[in-house]
């Protein structure tokens, strides 16, 4: 099959055949200008989550909300984003993938402004919420802008620049946090998404060419996406409000059992819909469906960690924001160096060993972090448990995504790609919410333990009551007495490393499961895949076989 010519089968990944500049197609300029937009776009998404999650304990601090907050914050922006991607996708189909491109971008400028001003912490949770739809609209359009604009054989080492930048994105979004909270508030890393914001449209309106859909039109899923982020936006709610309401509450219970009763639905609905947003048929094929079951389990895993130990660094180490991003360039870092070189190791042996060896890895870097304490001395605690975690982290995501992609043929390889990319987003949400939900209740059981038998004062019972609220970090024990005070902040440290381990280890516990899942389950592929061109995995741009680049037949 001439692959200049073919056309992917994904929804925003569908593209017109294409020339060459020297038959009437873009100009080298115009190509170069529309990468250089693509690349800005999707790094403005990648850079704002990872800026967010070293902002947590500066919104909290400003806004309150406690460990609820901060998960509300985070996960709102995942819930819609992973609700709606596949949706965004279809739409780009529809209306052109410039325009959708250009309707995202301008989205998430406007609610990186709504964020910054937001006055409360409900207020900020529902524009992160909005913000995650403007994403759902960017991340896919980017690369289907890439695909509409560059001819086959210029398509991979396009996008090979794009996943690249968005890789160097996100290791940077760390240390931009840092920089900009030691000299302003958290506001401003909501707003400097703006210039670039401003940037990418300029550049999208200068050089982005038009491209008309290409294909039967198809329906856009809308029942599917809300039956989606209805259903999990009900476990969501329950999991991260049963700490404060508790499970007796009609609340959580009834958002429980909704959520539970709309996500089946939604599941039946896709299993029967002309044009749904999930292809459940693609789970058929045993590779697809059991490197999926990985990547929920391993994004999961990795999320977590992410989440709680910026968290506990920042709040408990007494870490500063920059110290906290920069304890976590190591991962970014041997991400970027290693990960492409083992996708190489992974075409030559196999991606089974890598995706049963790699986790387990990485998971035993994660349980290093059980000895953490109160005093962190990042050398010899931290540095260390990143490493290794990184290194089994970077043997795993190329093999694990070419499997995937292996697994499905390759009119399916984008709709494949967007899916495992979804399942990832909603890995996150799900892990960080559950293991929220253990962390409150195992912080609110050590603390009691630690101050049975002590009689408190009123105010002492109102701190108790706020560390509780917050989970890591020590409470204010103003008008407290001394000797109460002391012993409620030693208490509450002490919960909060108890509360720590069990996150991680849980976290820990889930990235070996994985492991585990991709050497009993994966087989041999049926058709070729490059892993060393998947090294960004589901953690930066997308795979080339996604985008129509795949191997030669006789590969």
């Amino acid at each position: 099959m001439d692959i200049a010519r073919r056309t992917t089968d994904a929804p925003g990944l569908r593209s017109a055949p294409i020339t060459d500049s020297t038959s009437g197609g873009p100009s080298a300029s115009t190509k170069r200008l529309t990468l250089v937009a693509t690349i800005l776009g999707s790094s403005i998404a990648i850079l704002d989550a990872s800026v967010v999650s070293v902002a947590l304990p500066s919104i909290q601090r400003s806004l309150g909300g406690g460990l609820a907050g901060q998960q509300w914050v985070s996960n709102a922006y995942l819930l819609t984003l992973g609700s709606f991607i596949l949706l965004g996708g279809s739409l780009g189909d529809i209306f052109g993938e410039r325009r959708v491109f250009a309707l995202g971008v301008a989205g998430f400028g406007v609610t990186s402004l709504l964020c910054a001003i937001a006055p409360s912490i409900g207020t900020l949770i529902a524009f992160r919420a909005l913000q995650g739809i403007a994403g759902a609209l960017l991340t896919p359009s980017s690369l289907a802008v890439i695909i509409a604009t560059f001819p086959a054989k210029e398509r991979g080492p396009a996008i090979g620049a794009w996943t690249a930048w968005g890789t160097i994105a996100g290791a940077l979004g760390p240390l931009i946090a840092g920089l900009i909270l030691n000299v302003a508030t958290w506001r401003w890393v909501f707003v400097i998404n703006v210039p670039l914001v401003v940037a990418c449209l300029w550049l999208i309106r200068k050089a982005v060419p038009a491209t008309a859909p290409a294909g039967p039109r198809r329906r856009v899923d809308v029942i599917g996406a809300l039956l989606c982020v209805l259903g999990l936006g009900g476990v969501v709610f329950a999991l991260i409000e049963q700490p404060r309401l508790g499970w007796s509450s009609p609340a959580v219970t009834g958002s429980l059992t909704a959520g539970v009763v709309l996500f089946a639905a939604f599941l039946v609905f896709e299993s029967r819909a002309r044009d749904p947003m999930l292809r459940l048929d693609l789970f058929k094929s045993r590779n697809f469906a059991i490197g999926n079951l990985e990547t929920l389990a391993l994004y999961g895993g990795l999320s977590a960690l992410f989440f709680f130990l910026t968290l506990y660094l920042q709040q408990v180490a007494g870490y500063s924001p920059l110290e906290s991003g920069l304890a976590l360039l190591p991962e970014s870092l041997v991400m970027f160096a290693l990960s492409s070189r083992f996708g190489a190791l992974a075409d030559r042996f196999g991606p089974r060993v890598f995706m049963g060896g790699g986790p387990l890895i990485a998971g035993g870097g994660m349980l290093m972090l059980l000895g953490v304490g109160v005093h962190v001395d990042y050398a010899t605690e931290i540095l260390p448990a990143i490493l290794l975690f990184s290194l089994g982290l970077s043997m795993t995501v190329a093999p694990l995504t070419a499997a995937i992609l292996a697994g499905v043929s390759q009119d399916e390889a984008g709709i494949g790609s967007a899916i495992n990319n979804a399942v990832a987003r909603v890995a996150g949400l799900v892990a960080t919410v559950a293991i929220g939900a253990l962390v409150a209740a195992q912080f609110s059981s050590s603390l009691d333990r630690h101050l049975s038998g002590r009689p408190l004062t009123p105010r002492g019972h109102a701190a108790v009551g706020q560390a509780k609220q917050l989970t890591f970090g020590r409470p204010s024990v103003a008008g407290v007495p001394p000797r109460q005070a002391r012993a409620i902040v030693a208490a509450s440290d002490q919960a909060s490393v108890d509360a720590f381990r069990w996150a991680i280890g849980v976290a820990g516990l889930l990235v070996i499961g994985g492991g585990l899942i991709g050497a009993v389950g994966i087989r041999n592929p049926r058709r070729a895949v490059a892993a060393k061109w998947c090294s960004g995995g589901q953690l930066a741009g997308a795979p080339l076989d996604a985008a129509g680049v795949h191997a030669p037949a006789h590969a």
